[in-house]
């Protein structure tokens, strides 16, 4: 990994974070910074930190840093050692590999409910995604891609209208970030992915359910592709 994934560290899609929203909490704040922090692999797999450490480096006090640990504990990205610290998770990829399994049957949900339920705007803002996507496959361009991914998951999942879909993939989208972030540069064909995004996006915003479904089990072929390769 090389500093040139701190450009991912804030993409700028046009979205406030939800820390700047105003009905952020600092407990919301502390998760979004550590959140991003431990993905980005600024903590590093295996780092012990602790909470007045934590609380130091963010300005926030913590009590809020506590329970934002305690979500990141429920996600698999920290594991809170009593008396002894809170250890950043480590890359497990048969751990990776299994996740890749429910995230297969969630996004297939996600998309096909997307391509049903998504509002006239919606469908707008998916069009103009693909064709984001399509520009960022020409340019090979993993800033412009990365920044487009997230604006992709969050609308697909606001999209299929579903809170508890959205809350099951909540639970796994920083794990799933974390590891593509170790392993992209290695082993990412960028283009590809980006056009398999790019097929999804597509079909949401053209309402076909089955083609969206379709779209997707071709993507996480490739994510679980992109995985196994990293072994």
């Amino acid at each position: 990994m090389t500093d040139d994934s701190a450009k991912f560290e804030r993409p700028d899609d046009g979205a406030a974070e939800p820390e700047q929203q105003s009905g952020a909490t600092l407990t919301d704040r502390a998760y979004r910074r550590l959140e991003e922090l431990i993905v980005t692999l600024r903590y590093a797999p295996g780092q012990v930190l602790s909470e007045a450490q934590l609380a130091a480096e963010l300005g926030i006090g913590r009590t809020p840093v506590r329970e934002a640990l305690q979500r990141l504990a429920s996600e698999g990205l920290v594991v809170v050692l009593p008396r002894r610290g809170i250890l950043v998770s480590e890359i497990n990829i048969s751990r990776h590999l299994q996740l890749l399994e429910i995230r297969r049957v969630l996004e297939r949900f996600i998309a096909e409910a997307a391509a049903r339920r998504a509002s006239a705007a919606e469908r707008a803002a998916f069009r103009q995604i693909a064709e984001a996507f399509g520009r960022s496959a020409d340019e090979d361009d993993p800033v412009t891609f990365m920044r487009l991914d997230r604006r992709f998951n969050r609308l697909t999942v606001e999209a299929s209208h579903n809170e508890y879909a959205a809350n099951a993939m909540r639970q796994i989208q920083g794990l799933s970030r974390r590891f593509w972030y170790r392993h992209y540069e290695a082993v990412l064909d960028l283009p590809r992915c980006a056009r398999l995004h790019q097929a999804v996006a597509v079909a949401i915003a053209e309402g076909e359910p089955g083609a969206a479904g379709a779209a997707s089990d071709a993507l996480l072929d490739y994510i679980e592709e992109f995985a196994r390769l990293t072994i």
